[in-house]
């Protein structure tokens, strides 16, 4: 298993497809005050949950990179002929992807927090959000990856797929945001292990009827 998440981490950050996600995330939050205009108040208002919103789309980017290439280069199955399960296979690919875009985009909100004007106090919800809901979305991420591998038009449907499953990591991370936001930060953690706990399961079910 570390073998294999190590492999996925390597070639993430080899082929680009880790880099990818971080620059779009930073993208956003770069070009976002130019088509909001100099309102630092509504900047700093709206800039957490927006940056929320970018997380989400980054961890959908690498999406088609996930599962489809090793299903269709055969190496699913020669981890398969070694005795691997495809649990452990997805457990592997969970932890790598969450680390190939996960703690870069962590670093990666402190840049942006300035550029939006966030003051202190938010930056640090914010980052303790994200560190409790980035699982979450690669999670989301790798099952939708295996569900979608090999049909045609896979990042369109994963899209379709993914984004209304992560509506309640975005609705509790903003809402985790505010004053009051422990309630909130207690619902994202439990989702989030409930994701995380479920998404190898999916992706072994998905890698087996790939298979067959």
């Amino acid at each position: 298993m570390v073998a294999i998440g190590a492999r996925d981490l390597r070639l993430a950050w080899a082929q680009g497809g880790a880099a990818l996600p971080l620059l779009f995330y930073l993208l956003v939050a770069t070009l976002l005050p130019f088509a909001i205009g100099p309102d630092k108040a509504l900047l700093a208002r709206i800039g957490g949950g927006l940056l929320w919103t970018a997380a989400l789309l980054a961890a959908l980017l690498p999406v088609e990179r996930l599962v489809a290439p090793d299903l269709a280069s055969g190496t699913i199955d020669q981890f398969v002929a070694r005795g691997i399960s495809e649990e452990a296979i997805g457990v592997a690919k969970l932890v790598a992807h969450w680390l190939s875009f996960g703690p870069p985009l962590m670093v990666a909100t402190l840049p942006a927090a300035a550029l939006l004007g966030l003051d202190g106090a938010m930056v640090l919800r914010l980052e303790a959000g994200l560190a409790l809901g980035t699982p979450g979305l690669a999670a989301l991420a790798l099952a939708t990856a295996a569900l979608t591998a090999g049909l045609r038009g896979a990042g369109a449907l994963a899209g379709i797929v993914m984004l209304p499953l992560a509506i309640p990591l975005l609705i509790f991370g903003a809402g985790a945001l505010g004053e009051g936001g422990a309630g909130a930060t207690k619902l994202l953690a439990a989702t989030c292990l409930l994701l995380v706990a479920g998404a190898p399961f999916v992706t072994g079910a998905a890698l087996k009827a790939g298979r067959s």
